[in-house]
């Protein structure tokens, strides 16, 4: 332990880290920067803070304030001891209706303070898109904006007084008037008025530099509003007192189309007469999928407020009159509102990555300029990007002339970086000929505060400097940062990654099959870090459970740029550090649609999992639930489910079982069928003795995944009937290889189910070798069973899978492992769900009206991977009402089932899933596909969960409304 770490333990009442992982995680923001701090802290209170100025000033190490670290221009990363305000100093300590503001702590988390103000008819003016993440200190930090400065102005216009300590540990309290100013600042200002009055440019969005304008006497020596933006490189922030505004009872929406961006950048400034709330703007490369905008090629999110929904209406109808638009939208129902705005918040994200998949990086992120000259500027941009080689996709706040953009820099090569180093330079002269800010949102930190001479000239800048000087004489807080500050191309965090791709097993077929380049996916937005979910969203569900950056997409995400970087995590695939990280990822590819960027985490843990425990032995849950399907097979061919049962209800067998199995005491062993399902198939089709079956219509080949075939055989049987009521030809996929070519038409190919069944051979979608990290194992039970399939792919016949884990194994998975073998994607694109199946094969079918309530889950994989939109529609049809919960079940295959996860499990479980179904009314339909969802449920909420096609089955038998209403209230199904 080092003197600095000890005097700290001694010193600090709240979390000291100089581990390996607490610096790993803290190395980044969201920049293109990266710095290994000495450590972390996580202050208690004020007193903590005060503490560790007073230590680090005594060892001479620099202090760097963070709140969610999502800053984008390296402002919260640094070499000596990071402040985490995130962990304690994260609360509300008054909100008064009365007097319309709130006392908040620096750590707390803007849309915290937006549900508590929300009941009051109050919020938060400014609201930056990673409102669901970001901090209060954050944003006094960088003078956050958000989409609604329009009509609420920036953070330093909702601030009222700010509690502070020096660097060398004074407490002020800074206010208007002078208030709180440190000795010599009131001097310094007197000293120098007219530059104050005339060097600053006038716009809405002039976040560059210290706002030392906001010390003149006739905008009342406001102490406070000068200390915003400092990016923590004057004092440090322990209490804030703000203004809140009042909400509009009601809103609108309305999406102006525009032949591309400049058209709308151009018709921005004329629509602020108009007083809207926002005036957003985001060009058609952004948006994946345009189907919910009016067409054209760039839009106008304008929002307008009123006292019902009827007034915010006719504003909005009015701007849209005004306008001269493409084409329109007005949206005034909430839910909608939601959707559409999500699409604008994700482009933060989305913009990291061109239209064909190559990288873009911030560094000219959030420039402004005076609004009227919006369109002008974002022509010479354009040129400017073009005579450079380099390409962009501006986005932003164009009501106030702020854009966002992320460009295709080059950030590898020295020749790339000199370009980006020329380019920034060129640009930040174009900035300054529009009168305009080189920061416009984010801050300058390393990124922009080289070139403040360019905006402000060199005397100003010299005055900057003399007022860091005035508040942090040593120099201890955030150095490097706006003045003085390091070169713009330093420090950048791709240079310590290896230059050669990495001997990877998965093939990232989205990343050009560079492990690197998908690690570097996480540019740090954090999306992954917010505590609750909306609508099905899933990420990150282990991040809401424990509230540690460790165990968020981004935090895992950290800590494998440190191990391909080599010189913090030392230790390569053998990390422990990694592995822990990864430990309590519960591989529900949440990230995969929900991170802006499609973050895979679950198949980076697969990766690392498979290198980590190459050649070693691996965890006892490795081989007991990463293996289940060859323990399954065994038991039914040996037919000793029934004694397998019996064993498993003896209790001192069961634990040691479970002991054996790396098993959670707390669990239950599920009880095994004591037929499967293909059996119950072969003999079906004996006693009908039919051949294929079923009716006229399309082939269909429904897959027995494990959870079907040996835990669940109830929910195959259902599927069938199914299928066969809606005239489709079912058959099951074969279980030798015949190694000959369809026959006939090459559209239908002699499957005999009875024959075929007698095989050794069965198909596997290799699930649970895949989460376990068992990656040889997975690519050849893989192969295994492309071969048995080739006759199969022959055909024009679709792939059913009804547990929604193993469908998107084959989906994505599959082709991304066996990326050299063509089969694999041709097996992926034909899988289907079980309401896909129905919803294109067979269009004409009406299902049988249940027309009951439904709660439950959608699954996690599900919603990441396959979509839900053939299951909502399903449901419609068959009168299933009601919205799922989003989420994870927590069970998440094995996850949930190994040891020392039951606690996450069950948090899990409990933020949407167990809440929703016990607050269902009686006689309600409890969905779930997933057959971790219905062992959760069953488990921890004694109820029983049911899969659609099952509920289809009951609605096609006589009896329905009994049948069901029986069925809902009974335990779990028996060995059938």
């Amino acid at each position: 332990m080092t003197d600095l770490e000890a005097a700290l333990r001694t010193a600090v009442r709240g979390e000291v880290g100089f581990d390996i992982t607490s610096r790993a995680l803290t190395t980044m923001d969201a920049s293109n920067y990266r710095r290994v701090p000495r450590g972390v802290v996580a202050p208690r209170d004020a007193d903590d803070v005060a503490a560790v100025l007073e230590v680090c000033r005594a060892h001479d190490v620099p202090v760097v304030a963070r709140g969610a670290g999502t800053s984008i221009a390296g402002q919260a990363t640094g070499t000596g001891i990071v402040l985490d305000f995130t962990r304690h100093m994260n609360r509300i300590v008054s909100l008064d209706p009365q007097t319309r503001t709130a006392v908040v702590q620096p750590g707390l988390v803007l849309d915290h303070l937006q549900d508590a103000a929300a009941p009051h008819g109050l919020r938060f003016g400014p609201d930056p898109s990673t409102h669901s993440r970001c901090t209060l200190g954050g944003m006094i930090g960088n003078n956050s904006c958000g989409s609604h400065s329009v009509a609420w102005g920036t953070t330093a216009d909702s601030v009222r007084e700010l509690d502070v300590i020096t660097a060398r540990g004074e407490r002020l309290r800074l206010g208007q008037g002078w208030a709180g100013a440190p000795d010599g600042l009131r001097e310094l200002v007197d000293a120098d008025l007219a530059r104050l009055r005339t060097g600053f440019p006038e716009l809405p969005r002039r976040i560059s530099g210290y706002a030392l304008d906001a010390l003149l006497p006739e905008k009342g020596a406001d102490v406070a509003r000068s200390f915003c933006g400092s990016e923590g490189t004057l004092g440090i922030l322990t209490e804030a007192t703000v203004r809140l505004v009042q909400a509009p009872r009601a809103r609108a929406l309305a999406v102006l189309a525009y032949a591309d961006e400049s058209a709308a950048a151009e018709a921005a400034a004329g629509l602020l007469p108009y007083e809207p709330l926002t005036v957003e703007g985001m060009a058609a490369d952004l948006v994946p999928s345009p189907t919910a905008l009016p067409k054209g090629g760039a839009w106008l999110f304008v929002e307008t407020g009123g006292e019902s929904a009827a007034e915010a209406r006719a504003r909005a109808e009015a701007i849209v009159r005004a306008a001269d638009v493409v084409d329109a939208l007005v949206v005034t129902d909430p839910a909608g509102q939601r959707a559409l705005w999500r699409i604008r918040e994700d482009a933060s994200g989305t913009a990291t990555r061109m239209p064909d998949g190559s990288e873009a990086w911030p560094g000219w992120e959030d420039c402004a300029v005076p609004p009227e000259r919006l369109g002008a500027y974002l022509r010479d941009f354009r040129a400017l990007l073009t005579a450079h080689g380099l390409r962009g996709t501006p986005y932003g706040h164009f009501g106030d002339g702020c854009i966002h953009v992320r460009i295709d820099f080059d950030l590898l090569t020295e020749a790339g970086i000199g370009r980006f180093r020329r380019f920034s330079e060129e640009l930040a002269e174009v900035v300054v000929a529009h009168g305009g800010s080189l920061s416009g949102e984010h801050g300058d930190g390393q990124a922009r505060a080289e070139l403040l001479p360019k905006m402000y000239g060199d005397e100003m800048v010299a005055l900057f400097e003399r007022a860091k000087g005035v508040w942090d004489p040593d120099n201890l807080l955030n150095p490097g940062m706006l003045v003085r500050p390091a070169p713009l191309d330093a420090n950048l965090r791709f240079a310590v990654l290896p230059r050669k791709p990495v001997d990877v097993a998965f093939g990232y077929p989205a990343d050009d099959g560079d492990f690197s380049a998908a690690v570097r996916r996480c540019v740090g937005v954090a999306k992954c870090r917010t505590t609750s979910v909306s609508g099905s969203a899933v990420m990150c569900p282990s991040f809401r459970a424990t509230g540690e950056e460790e165990h968020s997409t981004r935090g895992r995400a950290r800590l494998l740029h440190e191990m391909l970087a080599g010189e913090l995590v030392t230790d390569g695939w053998r990390s422990t550090e990694v592995r822990d990280a990864l430990d309590l990822c519960l591989s529900c590819k949440g990230c995969r649609s929900d991170c802006p960027v499609g973050v895979d985490m679950a198949t980076y843990k697969a990766e690392f999992l498979h290198h980590h425990y190459e050649g070693r032995r691996r965890p006892a849950a490795h081989y007991s639930m990463g293996r289940l399907p060859q323990w399954l097979r065994a038991v039914a061919r040996t037919r000793t489910a029934s004694l397998a049962n019996a064993l498993a209800a003896v209790r001192p067998l069961a634990w040691a079982a479970k002991r054996l199995g790396g098993i959670a005491p707390e669990r239950d062993l599920p009880r095994l069928a004591t037929r499967t399902f293909s059996r119950w198939w072969e003999r079906r089709r004996e006693k009908a003795a039919l051949g294929e079956g079923g009716g006229g219509g399309d082939l269909v080949i429904l897959w027995p995944d494990t959870f079907t075939e040996h835990l669940s055989p109830s929910v195959g049987q259902a599927a069938v009937r199914v299928l066969e009521a809606a005239g489709l030809r079912v058959a099951l996929p074969p279980t030798v290889h015949l190694g000959r070519p369809a026959q006939g038409d090459g559209r239908t190919v002699a499957l005999d189910p009875v024959s075929l069944l007698r095989g050794r051979g069965r198909v596997c979608c290799g699930l649970t070798y895949l989460s376990t990290g068992q990656l040889d194992r997975a690519r050849a039970v893989l192969r295994r069973t492309l071969d048995l399939m080739e006759p199969v792919l022959e055909t024009a016949a679709p792939v059913v899978v009804l547990e929604p884990s193993c469908a998107a194994a084959l989906r994505a998975d599959l082709p991304e492992l066996l990326h050299d073998d063509p089969r694999a994607r041709l097996l992926a694109d034909r899988v289907l769900t079980f309401a896909q199946t129905l919803e294109c094969h067979a269009p004409d079918w009406t299902p049988p009206r249940v027309d009951r309530a439904a709660v439950g889950q959608t699954h996690c994989h599900q919603h990441a991977v396959l979509g839900d939109t053939a299951d909502r529609r399903l449901r419609e049809a068959a009168g299933l009402t009601g919205e799922l919960s989003g989420g994870c079940c927590g069970l998440a295959g094995n996850f949930g089932f190994e040891k020392g996860h039951f606690e996450v499990s069950v948090a899990c479980a409990e933020e949407q899933l167990l809440p929703a179904v016990r607050g269902a009314q009686e006689g309600t339909v409890v969905l779930a596909d997933g057959f971790s969802c219905r062992t959760q449920l069953e488990q921890l909420a004694g109820v029983r969960g049911r899969h659609l096609a099952e509920v289809l089955a009951e609605g096609l038998a006589e009896g329905l409304g009994e049948g069901l209403a029986e069925r809902s209230a009974e335990g779990p199904p028996s060995g059938e």
